[in-house]
C-alpha cells in the first residue's frame, strides 16, 4: 500500500471558521501575536495568554471539519496516510483521520513550563486551563502550543515521514512558515508532490515540478482524493 503524507495549514481550517495562523495583518482573532503566541507574552501576562486558548477552545467546539478533512480519511481506503499540520485544532481528528502529527501543539492539551514531556488532555467538562493550576512541580499548567521563537520538538519525525511518502500532498499553507515550509526537501526525488492553495500559482517556494492546484481546500482535495482513489483502483 503507497504511503501519502500529508502536510497542512491554515487554509484548511479557515473553511471552518477557524484562524490558526497569523494574518495579513499580524493579528490572530484581533489579538497581537506577539501578546498571545509568545514566550514572552506569557512571562509577561499569563492570564491575557490562558484567557486567549480558553477562547479559542470555546470556538473549537463550535467547528466542525469541512470536506477538505473529510476527503482526507477517504484515501484511508487505499492508501498509508500521515497527516503532519501546522494548525492546533482536532478537526483532522474530528474527520476522522487515523494518523495525525501536531507541529504547532494542540489546543486541547496543557503542559508544564518546566518539564516539556509532562502533557495533559484538559479535561472535557472544563475546557480550559484554569489560573491556579499547577503543574507536580508547583508551575503554572501552559497551553501545548509551540510558540514564536520557540524551536519545534516534533521536527525530527516529521521530516522521516515525509522521507517515506510515496505521494507528498501540501494544503492550505503559504509554504512560507519555517521549519514546516522545509519538509517539501525531505521528500524523495521523482515522488509527486501536489500542492492545494487558492494562491498556489503564486508560491515561489515549492519545487517546478510540485502539480499545482490553484483552489480552495473544501474543493481542490475533493479533486485530488477523487484522483487518487480512481488510480488506486485501477492499479488493483
Amino acid at each position: 500500500m503507497k504511503k501519502i503524507v500529508v502536510l497542512t495549514g491554515a487554509g484548511i481550517s479557515a473553511e471552518s471558521g477557524i484562524k490558526t495562523f497569523r494574518d495579513s495583518d499580524g493579528l490572530w482573532e484581533n489579538y497581537r501575536v506577539e501578546d498571545v503566541a509568545t514566550p514572552e507574552a506569557w512571562e509577561n501576562n499569563y492570564e491575557l495568554v490562558l484567557n486567549f486558548y480558553n477562547e479559542r477552545l470555546q470556538q473549537l467546539d463550535k467547528a466542525f471539519p469541512n470536506d477538505g478533512h473529510n476527503y482526507l480519511t477517504k484515501l484511508e481506503s487505499h492508501y498509508e496516510v500521515q497527516i503532519i499540520t501546522q494548525n492546533v485544532d482536532d478537526l483532522h481528528e474530528k474527520a476522522g483521520s487515523s494518523n495525525v502529527l501536531h507541529l504547532h501543539g494542540e489546543l486541547r492539551k496543557k503542559r508544564s513550563q518546566v518539564n516539556p514531556d509532562y502533557i495533559l488532555e484538559i479535561d472535557k467538562t472544563e475546557n480550559q486551563i484554569k489560573k491556579g493550576d499547577l503543574c507536580p512541580w508547583g508551575q503554572q499548567m501552559r497551553p501545548h502550543i509551540v510558540w514564536f521563537g520557540e524551536a519545534v520538538p516534533l521536527i525530527e519525525e516529521a521530516a522521516k515521514l515525509v522521507e517515506q511518502a510515496d505521494i507528498f500532498i501540501i494544503i492550505g499553507t503559504s509554504m512560507a512558515v519555517y521549519p514546516a515550509a522545509g519538509l517539501i526537501y525531505y521528500v524523495k526525488p521523482g515522488i509527486p508532490i501536489y500542492y492545494i492553495d487558492p494562491k498556489a500559482n503564486e508560491t515561489p517556494n515549492v519545487s517546478k515540478n510540485t502539480i499545482r492546484i490553484a483552489e480552495k481546500a473544501s474543493i481542490g482535495v475533493a479533486q485530488l482524493v477523487n484522483e487518487l482513489l480512481e488510480k488506486a483502483k485501477n492499479a488493483n
